[in-house]
Order: C-alpha cells, then sequence, then structure tokens
C-alpha cells in the first residue's frame, strides 16, 4: 500500500520492491436464480414460468411437475401483483388474445350447490401447498356442464400496460378439459454458469464474471465459494480468457 513505511519495502540496491497479481477474483452478484425463460420473484424466492402452448388442467399439472413445480398459487398481494406486471412474450401465440389473457392456475372450484344459483368454495389443487390466499368468486364459463361438480381456475390478465400495471383481472371458473395456457410455480435454483440446473449440496460455478468461481449450493443459493487464481500462460504475449472456462486462455500472439 501506498502509505506503508517504503524503508520496510527495500530490496538490494535501495529500489521498491513490487509485486504483481494476476487475475484478482472479483465480487460476483448472483443474479440469476432461475432457469431461462423463468421469472425470478424475491418476496417468495420462487420461479415462475407461463406455457403457451394450450393444454387442459390436468395435462398442465403434469407439464409443472416434470419441471419441479406445480400449477402457481400464491400467498400474498404483492406476489400476485408481481405476476400480473410481468411481460410474458405473448404476441402471436396461440390461446391468447391481443388485449387480454386467461391461464390455468392451481386452484379448483367445488360447486356444493345448483339449485338457484350455483355455490360453492375453491380449493388449492395442489396439496403440498401451505398459507396461500384463496380467490374471490369466480365468473363462471357459459357454456359450463351439468355435470361438472369440480371447475378449474383460469386467472385472467391483461396486455394493456395501463391496466396491467394497476393490477386489474379477473378469476374463471373453467371447464377443466378445456385447452389454455398455465403459469408453473418452483422454488428458485442453482443455476450455473453454463445454465444447467445444479441440485442441492453439489458445487458449481454460478453465473457471473468468474468462471474460477466454485460454491456450494443450498436452498438456491450458491454458499462457501471459493476462487481460484490463474497464472498468465506462458511464452505468451497477448492472449483472450475464456469467459466460461477457468483458467483457459487463447494465444492471440502471431
Amino acid at each position: 500500500k501506498e502509505n506503508v513505511d517504503s524503508r520496510h519495502n527495500r530490496g538490494r540496491g535501495g529500489e521498491t520492491t513490487r509485486f504483481h497479481t494476476v487475475n484478482v477474483a472479483q465480487p460476483v452478484r448472483f443474479s440469476r436464480k432461475c432457469p431461462t425463460g423463468w421469472h425470478h420473484y424475491e418476496g417468495t424466492t420462487s420461479c415462475y414460468r407461463m406455457y403457451l402452448n394450450g393444454e387442459n388442467y390436468w395435462d398442465a399439472v403434469q407439464t409443472c411437475q416434470r419441471v419441479n413445480g406445480s400449477l402457481a398459487t400464491f400467498t400474498a398481494d404483492q406476489e400476485l401483483r408481481f405476476i400480473l406486471a410481468q411481460e410474458w412474450d405473448l404476441e402471436e401465440k396461440t390461446f391468447v388474445r391481443k388485449d387480454q389473457h386467461r391461464f390455468w392456475v392451481g386452484y379448483q372450484y367445488v360447486i356444493t350447490n345448483r339449485n338457484h344459483s350455483l355455490e360453492g368454495h375453491w380449493e388449492v389443487a395442489y396439496k403440498g401447498s401451505s398459507e396461500v390466499f384463496l380467490p374471490p368468486d369466480p365468473i363462471f364459463a357459459p357454456a359450463m356442464s351439468e355435470k361438472e361438480n369440480v371447475l378449474c381456475a383460469q386467472l385472467q390478465c391483461f396486455h394493456i400496460p395501463n391496466l396491467r400495471h394497476h393490477g386489474l383481472h379477473s378469476w374463471y371458473a373453467e371447464n377443466c378439459y378445456e385447452k389454455s395456457s398455465f403459469l408453473c410455480k418452483r422454488s428458485q435454483t442453482c443455476v450455473d454458469i453454463k445454465d444447467n440446473i445444479v441440485d442441492e449440496g453439489y458445487y458449481f460455478t454460478p453465473k457471473g464474471n468468474d468462471p474460477c468461481l466454485s460454491c456450494t449450493c443450498h436452498n438456491g443459493e450458491p454458499e462457501m465459494c471459493v476462487a481460484a487464481l490463474c497464472e498468465r500462460p506462458q511464452g505468451c504475449q497477448q492472449y483472450r480468457k475464456d469467459p466460461k472456462e477457468c483458467c483457459k486462455f487463447t494465444c492471440l500472439d502471431p
């Protein structure tokens, strides 16, 4: 350091000894906690993905399970507002209108009385969900079968920016065999520098600017990180570091 007494740093001949450090490890911001295509919400440490291919409710449930998730349920108004405010790249997709969009979420409406008006209550479809809020009374599908005693939840949001940012939305109780886009939710996860999902407890290099960082995946977060330092390649004056491989260089000399 500049303010250290230079007498302690004198080498032979009275010259000051100088130290050169190569590839000092840099602080890393772990900005990616979800796989590619998923949206991260810090409030619930969860990831969300909209699937636009149009499936019935039961097929949508299986699709979400295959990606280690479930049809989305919501724990608080803030989480719902986050979902409504997202831009899901819905242009020119099947099952999507230009001004509004309806998609399956993880609730079911159980009908208990059909006398003069439909009476019933919402339930959480995914039994592993806890501490979730239940939707208000739904809008019923116009062509609903009298044989159906269980309907499935569709959340409607709007594409118009002013309506989207104000959180305007509606809840529908729809025939579960209708085809619709759907919203999956899963816990945040560790994603390595090559966009691979990392299982709990495994070592990995997180996304960032340091490919020589090795961390342990714990609850979807990189922890106990260790950095390696690389020596510059021998016999090469000009070189380029590989941004995704530790201590891998390309020599640029003629």
